[in-house]
């Protein structure tokens, strides 16, 4: 009894010290994306990203950062986009994706984080509702890695990342591969 008293004291000291670490915030910022291929043009073009994030400390210098992501990734074609799709005034593409980066955040001290990890995302149709999107997943889905710095100052986080694409993305013809990237730029706050 005495056993079993001492351990759930432990482990109840531990989860409450655990949970005092945990944050939860929200974040937005800009993203500078662009569409690795045959037909788009290689230069980055702007756009947006918006969500929530989970910060879950597993030791004293690393965490798991779970995110849920609205971005929106907008890129310019070339003039040979038409001709290749029989598209006319192609010019510019935007693709809006439900993104979920799972990273392992490794705290060089109280201020910088390193982060890392894969991010999954789900293609979002504007004609579908969020369950609907979700089972095409599999059809328009996307893997990413991502890699970036993170700066903690109070409750305020600043952050840069690389998300490179790791799918091809492209589901019109089998010959060319596209695949989707992006500095990230942005701000959070810590709401707990």
């Amino acid at each position: 009894m005495k056993t079993t008293l001492l351990t759930f004291a432990l482990l109840l000291f531990i989860g409450s010290s655990a949970f005092s670490q945990f944050s939860l915030g929200i974040k937005a910022g800009a993203n500078l994306g662009k569409i690795e291929g045959q037909t788009f043009k290689d230069e980055f073009a702007l756009g947006y990203h918006a969500g929530a994030y989970a910060t879950i400390p597993i030791s004293k210098k690393f965490a798991i950062q779970p995110e849920v992501l609205f971005n929106q990734i907008n890129n310019d074609t070339t003039t040979s986009f038409s001709d290749v799709f029989k598209v006319k005034n192609a010019s510019s593409i935007q693709l809006k994706y439900l993104s979920i980066p799972l990273l392992l955040n490794y705290n060089v001290n109280k201020i910088i984080t390193i982060q890392a990890g894969p991010q999954f995302g789900v293609l979002m149709n504007e004609n579908d509702n969020l369950l609907q999107n979700g089972q095409n997943a599999f059809k328009t889905g996307d893997f990413s890695l991502v890699g970036g710095l993170q700066l903690k100052l109070l409750k305020f986080r600043i952050y840069g990342r690389y998300v490179g694409g790791m799918t091809d993305i492209n589901h019109i013809m089998s010959s060319a591969t596209w695949k989707a990237s992006a500095i990230q730029l942005g701000v959070g706050l810590s709401l707990f």
